[in-house]
């Protein structure tokens, strides 16, 4: 056998043993955990709910985050709101932008980690929308970033489960003080989602303004929330 010839096959070898060695990446195969669920306490039997506080968490570690709303819990009547109603009878506790006369958002921080939003990492919800009102994702990244995401849950008459992975949204930059879009009408391209600091969800417009925040004109809801993402410690 010739040098050249020799040669080719020990290259042939070669690879077929990196081919062993290093099998395909599958992402199938990676799926991640389960990082939250969030399922909300009911904190008061006020009819028409009370604005959502740190006392409505049920998951440990977590902290509760309100955006928009002039100095969150001062005025008991504005804002994003916790609610259980008697009827109809499997109503679950919610929470309700109804009174939120401001675009508002609420997001969920993890104390001791951030998230990683790669791969195929996912979120589970159960919501309800009425009016023109579209529920969609919100994320901090871990240098202080906020996004929103172009995937939107719409106005339906039932409670729906419905879940979506994040590597199929794209991303506006959010200003989260006033809860719009902000910087560019461009898509984000290629945001870093290996550490998410915060993670939670907005309808980029205020609540029942024509019912003094608390009828059924416009408003989202949500009866729980699930986010699949491997863990990443903070430092």
């Amino acid at each position: 056998m010739s040098s050249a010839r020799l040669f080719a096959v020990l290259c042939l070898g070669c690879s077929a043993f990196a081919q062993q060695q290093a099998p395909r990446y599958v992402p199938e195969d990676h799926r991640p955990p389960l990082f939250l669920r969030e399922d909300w306490k009911n904190i008061t039997t006020r009819s028409g709910g009370v604005p959502i506080t740190q006392a409505a968490i049920a998951t440990p570690d977590t902290e509760l985050k309100i955006y928009g709303v002039p100095k969150p819990g001062v005025d008991p009547d504005i804002g994003i709101f916790t609610n259980k109603r008697a009827t109809p009878l499997d109503d679950p506790t919610f929470t309700w932008t109804g009174p939120c006369r401001t675009p508002c958002a609420l997001a969920l921080r993890n104390k001791n980690s951030y998230m990683d939003l790669t791969g195929l990492a996912k979120v589970r919800w159960r919501t309800k929308q009425t009016g023109f009102h579209y529920l969609r994702p919100i994320i901090k990244l871990a240098d202080g970033t906020w996004l929103v995401g172009d995937h939107a849950e719409p106005p339906r008459t039932d409670w729906l489960e419905t879940e979506f992975s994040f590597v199929d949204v794209r991303w506006h930059y959010l200003n989260i003080d006033k809860v719009v879009t902000t910087k560019t009408s461009d898509w984000v391209l290629n945001p870093d989602l290996s550490k998410v600091d915060e993670i939670g969800f907005t309808d980029l417009m205020p609540g029942n303004a024509a019912d003094d925040g608390h009828g059924t004109s416009g408003a989202s809801r949500v009866d729980w929330i699930e986010v699949y993402a491997a863990a990443v410690p903070r430092q």
